[in-house]
This record gives C-alpha cells, sequence and structure tokens, in this order.
C-alpha cells in the first residue's frame, strides 16, 4: 500500500515513525480490511490530507480530534472537515454555532475546512482511519503511535502554537505539550468533543477561535480567518 502524498516539510520529522515495524503493521491491517471488501474512510488518498495541505514549518494552530466520519462521502483527511456538496454533520454545526457566538461569524453554507488548512491549522484525528458505519474501529491498530509523532513533532517547534484538543482522546495528548503553563511557548485549550452527545457540557462558550487568535496576535503569528469562503 503506497503512502499518500505528504508536504515535503514533514518528512524529516516523520520518517522515524513511517519506518517502524508498528506502522507496517497499521498498513498491513489496513490493506487486508480492504482486501476483505470492507469499505474504509477517508479514501486511501486523503488519509493523510491534512500533511500535504499544512506544511510543517507553517502550523499555527492544531485543531484535534477522535477520528473521521464514518458515513460515505464524508471523511477527507481533514478532522471535522466534509467535501463540497455534503451536509456538515452535526459536529461540524456544534463548531460553527460556537464561531457564531464567539467571533460573530454566520454558519457557513458547507462544511469544507481547507481555507484553514492553508493558513496553518493543522487539522488532526488521534486515528486516520475508520470503517464504514463503525465508529472507533480503528483504534489501537497503530494510528496513535503516528499521530503521537506529529502532535510531539509540533509540540517541539520553537514558534508558539495552538493547540486545541477537543473531546477525551484528544485532550489525552495534553501532556505531550510544554505549553506556557509549564515553562513552555505554547497554549493547550481543551474542551468536550462538540458533538451533540458532550458540547453542552463545555464545548459551547469555550471560545476557542477568539482565544486562538488572541494568542497567535500577541505572539506576533498574525490570526486566523475562521470566515469560510461562501463557496467551496
Amino acid at each position: 500500500m503506497p503512502l499518500p502524498p505528504i508536504d515535503p516539510s514533514w518528512v524529516p520529522a516523520l520518517s522515524a515513525a513511517i519506518e517502524t515495524a508498528e506502522f507496517a503493521t497499521l498498513r498491513a491491517f489496513l490493506s487486508a480490511e480492504e482486501a476483505a471488501g470492507k469499505r474504509i474512510f477517508p479514501p486511501a488518498g486523503d488519509r493523510f490530507r491534512a500533511l500535504s495541505l499544512t506544511p510543517f514549518d507553517r502550523v499555527r494552530v492544531v485543531i484535534l480530534g477522535q477520528d473521521p466520519y464514518h458515513g460515505a462521502g464524508q471523511a477527507h483527511g481533514l478532522s471535522f472537515s466534509v467535501q463540497p456538496g455534503v451536509k456538515p454533520p452535526p459536529s461540524l454545526v456544534n463548531i460553527f454555532k460556537e464561531l457564531a457566538s464567539d467571533c460573530g461569524i454566520p454558519p457557513a453554507s458547507h462544511g469544507y475546512l481547507e481555507h484553514w488548512a492553508h493558513q496553518g491549522v493543522l487539522l488532526l484525528n488521534t486515528v486516520l482511519t475508520v470503517e464504514e458505519a463503525r465508529a472507533a474501529s480503528h483504534r489501537g491498530h497503530g494510528w496513535e503511535a503516528f499521530t503521537d509523532a506529529i502532535i510531539a513533532a509540533v509540540a517541539a517547534r520553537p514558534e508558539p502554537i495552538v493547540f486545541l484538543l477537543w473531546g477525551s482522546h484528544a485532550q489525552q495528548k495534553a501532556g505531550m505539550i510544554r505549553d506556557v503553563t509549564r515553562g513552555g511557548v505554547h497554549l493547550v485549550l481543551t474542551a468536550p468533543h462538540p458533538s451533540p452527545l458532550s458540547a453542552y457540557k463545555g464545548w459551547f462558550g469555550s471560545r476557542p477561535f477568539s482565544r486562538t487568535n488572541a494568542f497567535l496576535e500577541r505572539h506576533g503569528r498574525g490570526r486566523i480567518d475562521w470566515a469560510l469562503p461562501a463557496a467551496a
């Protein structure tokens, strides 16, 4: 199974993780699942889409979720994003609601988040594939070690970066990041997952978008334009 394309800037940071026996086992697992006729999302060519659109040296924000959407036609390699023409899932609807409350940006007519990725927002999940209609089906098969390597590489950068950890699985990665509370340069903002099951337990009102921009501007790193273009 060939690796999907990634931006060359990631190669030095991730080459060791890609060459491990654990990653080889992961690739074998995915190949076997596909050979058995199971539908795996996102498609093979999109699984590293986040690493393709957001170069390693341009990351300003990491949005970390859990695993991809498991409905047909939804996942395309960016956490929480869906392809143009696909109805935004409930989690993304709640993200847009919080964005409107936090920054006054009306909900977009689509859920295609590449505009964020091109600005240095790494849209990552802790697990990068899923079987159709089986949420969390690929946890524990090796993705976690690989995405941990991504998080560790970004956390080692000297520039201030905001890590938005949404949901319990993402929050478990907080210990990997030396943030401003521990003498580091990064900002870690945790919140419940924006899914309907947990959004009212602290996601709404967490103000991640304005807090991110305030931190970035304070450290001379500009701001993210969270408003999506009208047409994707």
